[in-house]
Formats: structure tokens, sequence, C-alpha cells
């Protein structure tokens, strides 16, 4: 069988690309793997009727949506090669398994390094996040922490300043912010900490403290942090997509990628907020590409 879609991903993005396209009554093979990056999340927020749903409650009621539909062929498997056929695009899987596809899309995310700072990963995804869309209302108020590498950390604490005006920057060591900067957010009560972190400190997931190298104890309660994010698998490279100077997939407005047939949606792409209905809403786009290049070819 050779079907209208493959989909990679079975996160929101990919998820909603297999309903919209198995409503077109197009055949899709929908692979997800089950490692969803957002798996540490408690609860997820910003989608109407869906606020405050727990990842894995989310991906239940999505899943038992899309197979709904009798053209939407779900699997639960890792795809390990994909290469350009005559058909379109055959993919591998785990199990020595090929799919055919006359389309594919892409929607297998994004992987976080976060800086490497002892006790880093018991707290994240309790009292320490990523995103303040997502997680601000919840630490509205507190004294907290952001950390940060980058100079996108000037960006983050500009737009977390309106949950919180009790902020303290560490950038861990890392000389990331310019003068002017640094006196713009003292102005505002926001303390810069250039020195390096030794731990992050506290019990059950809740943070206490941040702890200096040099022994200084910085009390906070919740926190943010800026992720380096790369592509969570190679394929888009292996098929010669072009990126985006930030590192994502180039895509025109309904997800197509530089190379004939391929689409992407989601996070791969991060232009976006790391959010469901973002990327629901682009699998949603990526899907309806897909249908109108398939519409558009029967009819030639």
């Amino acid at each position: 069988m050779i079907y209208d879609c493959a989909i990679i991903g079975g996160g929101p993005a990919g998820l909603n690309a297999a309903l919209v396209l198995g409503r077109a009554r197009r055949s899709v093979a929908l692979l997800d793997s089950n490692r969803p990056r957002n798996a540490v999340t408690h609860a997820s927020h910003g989608f109407i009727t869906r606020d405050g749903v727990t990842p894995a409650e989310f991906r239940r009621i999505a899943t038992e949506e899309v197979q709904r539909y009798p053209s939407v062929d779900y699997r639960q498997t890792e795809i390990v090669a994909v290469n350009r056929s005559e058909a379109g695009f055959e993919l591998l899987d785990s199990d020595n398994l090929r799919i055919q596809a006359r389309r594919l899309i892409l929607a297998t995310g994004v992987k976080e390094i976060f800086p490497e700072i002892e006790g880093f990963h018991s707290f994240y995804g309790k009292s320490l996040f990523n995103c303040p869309y997502c997680d601000g209302w919840e630490l509205r108020d507190q004294p907290l922490v952001v950390i940060s590498e980058t100079p996108a950390v000037y960006h983050m604490i500009k737009a977390l300043y309106n949950w919180s005006k009790d902020l303290v920057i560490c950038t861990n060591g890392k000389q990331t912010l310019s003068e002017e900067q640094k006196t713009h957010l003292k102005s505002k009560g926001i303390t810069v900490e250039e020195r390096p972190i030794a731990a992050l400190v506290g019990q059950n997931g809740q943070l206490e403290y941040v702890r200096l190298a040099d022994g200084t104890e910085i009390p906070r309660t919740g926190g943010f942090a800026t992720p380096t994010l790369v592509q969570s698998v190679a394929f888009s490279d292996e098929l010669g997509c072009e990126r985006l100077e930030i590192g994502g997939i180039k895509t025109d407005e309904w997800g197509r990628t530089s190379v004939p047939g391929l689409y992407s949606a989601g996070d791969a792409s991060y232009v976006m907020p790391s959010q469901l209905i973002y990327a629901a809403a682009d699998g949603s786009r990526a899907a309806v590409g897909v249908n109108m290049d398939l519409t558009e070819e029967q009819f030639a």
C-alpha cells in the first residue's frame, strides 16, 4: 500500500495533521515513537477547552479522535530512515517495516539542551519551566530566577516581567548581556547575576534557592530557563531541507519545505512559542497544504 501521506511524530502537530487529512479522506500513516518532549510537564495551558490538561491525557484524547477515521493508520513505532522513492518517500521503522507514501510531514519536534547544573532536572517541569505563556500564571508574583546562557534572556525577562517583578537573571558565568541592557534591567529592580551556578536546591520538585559557585544562596520559589533547541532527528538534513538561521526547518505558508513533497509542522520549524495550540494549528496548516497539493496533482 502507498499512503497519501505519512506523518512522523504523534505530538499535537502530527495528531492534528492526521485529523485534518483523515477528514479529507486521505490515507494516512501516523508514526509515533511515544517519547514526547513535554512528558515532564505536569499540565499544559493556553489551549481553549483543554487548559490544564496533562500531556498524557491530551495525547490519549487526540489519538482516540484520529482513529475514528478509517483512513488513518496509527502506529506506535520508531522511524529510523527516510529516503526518496519513485512513489514519493520510503520510510523504514525499527522493526524493518517499509512504509511508502506520496507525501511526508515531519512533525518530529525538537530536543532541548539546558545548561549542566546540579539538580536542574529535579525541578524542570515542576517549578522550573521554559515558557512564561504556558506556566507564568502559576508562578505569578513569586520570587523567580531566569537561567540562561544566551542573549535571548533579555527578551524572556521582558515578557516574564508581566507575571512577576521579583526577578533574578543567572547567566551561569556567561557574559550575555550588554552594559546598556544590564543598566536598564537594574532600573527595573531586576538583578543580573553572572557568577557560575553550583546547584539548584529544594525538595520534591519545589525549588528553594539557587546556590552559586562561591556559596552564595539566592532564595527563589520557581523560575524559567532558556534551552538551546536542536532537531530531534536528522531526517530534514538528510533529505536536504533548507534551514532557518535559528536552525528550524524553513517552510512556506502551507508547511512546504524546500524539498518537493516534504512538509514540516510544529516545533521542528520553531518559529513560534512552544505551545500545544500553536503546534496543533501548524499541523492543520500543513495538512491542508498536503491535501491541496494532492488535489492539484489528481486534477492535472
